[in-house]
């Protein structure tokens, strides 16, 4: 699936030590479709050969505002005006405040003075430099003129510092991209609610009983839907991700907190995706101080958590109703009984005893079961792509009327 096919993407590069994670994404545009031309200033040349750009967009690189080898008169005015999105990332702060003051001294700049279509800055700088009054006051004025700014991420800098001013990761670049991009919006004034991740069972304050749940697929399934018009509330387990840009996060441990916020949360919710992997037993009894290293004989009694999915489905109304299941034999028999026992509309089913999908990976195979008797068997993809061919299939039994 390529959901950028056809689209034209500027990405503009500027004097950033994080231009280098701008070929990763380049090279992501490319794979999902986007045709992408790169313009770099002077001093991204500094950090990034202009040939690793050229060699995987297969296209020049341009570099300056007058070439006399260009094929258009007016090279940043053709630019600008056959593009669908212009992309700058990484974005310094003289980029910032030559774009918020019309300044138009090289190509890049030049050319978004000529842009009439979206405009996403992605600004990266050293610590401290982001919270500058100047700088914020730039990407104010960006901002009021309708160009996305991505915030950059707290963390270690190149310098060594800690602050504000990391380059966000390529996927979250690429979900701001995609939902400038994305050509649907079949799920306006629809209300998704996704649980994600694992849970913790706590032993001691020390120790949990968990699982290799990583939240990935919920993640997609959730920035998939904004894209296409939903409103999303994501209920998550611990994870290392980064909730996507418009949802509405609550975050949770245990399978009894997720429990609680999925029920808070179900009467606005008109599709409700299960993908969290809630733990189904906990410690029955948590010590208030930590288990001893090494002690012989040690044995845990466990008690079966609350049935989250049971409960939604006693709730379920007109709701349509996605489970997930992650098996490791006889997938499909496993996956149906769950269908039917659980009275879902439709359950995602893989093997997460195969290397490379499941658990903690980027890609995904999956079945598609609904409770019609409809059976899709995908090959492996990306999580992103699972996820848009799931709300495809939601769209697809909801639009003939059989999910409701």
């Amino acid at each position: 699936m390529t959901p950028l096919a056809g689209r034209e993407v500027i990405l503009g590069v500027t004097g950033s030590i994080a231009a280098y994670k701008a070929v990763f994404l380049l090279r992501e545009l490319i794979r999902l479709g986007a045709g992408v031309t790169v313009v770099m200033t002077e001093a991204a040349k500094e950090f990034v050969s202009p040939l690793t750009f050229r060699t995987l967009s297969r296209r020049p690189v341009l570099l300056d505002l007058f070439d006399p080898e260009g094929d258009a008169p007016v090279e940043h005015v053709a630019l600008a005006e056959g593009a669908d999105l212009i992309v700058v990332a990484p974005a310094t702060a003289n980029l910032l405040a030559k774009a918020a003051h019309g300044l138009a001294d090289d190509l890049l700049t030049t050319m978004l003075l000529a842009a009439r279509g979206p405009v996403l800055v992605v600004p990266a700088m050293d610590g401290g430099m982001y919270d500058h009054a100047a700088v914020q006051a730039n990407v104010a004025t960006l901002r009021a003129r309708g160009v996305e700014v991505l915030d950059p991420e707290i963390g270690e800098l190149a310098s060594g510092l800690t602050g504000q001013g990391r380059l966000p990761e390529v996927d979250v670049i690429l979900e701001a991209v995609l939902r400038r991009l994305s050509p649907k919006l079949d799920l306006l004034g629809e209300t998704f609610l996704i649980t994600a991740g694992p849970t913790r069972e706590a032993l001691d304050p020390v120790r949990y009983l968990s699982n290799r749940s990583s939240g990935k697929m919920g993640y997609a399934v959730a920035a998939a839907a904004i894209r296409r018009g939903a409103r999303v509330v994501l209920i998550s387990g611990p994870t290392a991700l980064e909730p996507p840009a418009g949802a509405t996060p609550i975050h949770v441990e245990s399978a009894e907190e997720m429990r609680d916020a999925t029920l808070r949360a179900l009467p606005e919710a008109t599709v409700v995706v299960k993908a969290a992997a809630v733990a189904d037993y906990r410690p029955k009894r948590s010590l208030p101080v930590k288990i001893r290293s090494k002690q012989e004989g040690l044995s845990i009694e466990l008690a079966s958590t609350p049935d989250i999915l049971a409960e939604v489905a006693r709730q379920k109304g007109e709701r349509f109703l996605v489970g997930f299941a992650a098996e490791t034999e006889t997938v499909e028999k496993q996956a149906r009984a769950k269908l039917q026992a659980k009275g879902l509309d439709l359950i995602v089913a893989n093997d997460v005893s195969r290397a490379g999908i499941g658990f903690d990976a980027d890609d995904n195979q999956v079945t598609f079961l609904d409770r019609w008797g409809g059976v899709e068997a995908l090959p492996k993809m990306s999580k992103l792509d699972v996820a848009a061919a799931l709300l495809d299939r939601i769209v697809f039994l909801r639009g003939r009327g059989r999910g409701r």
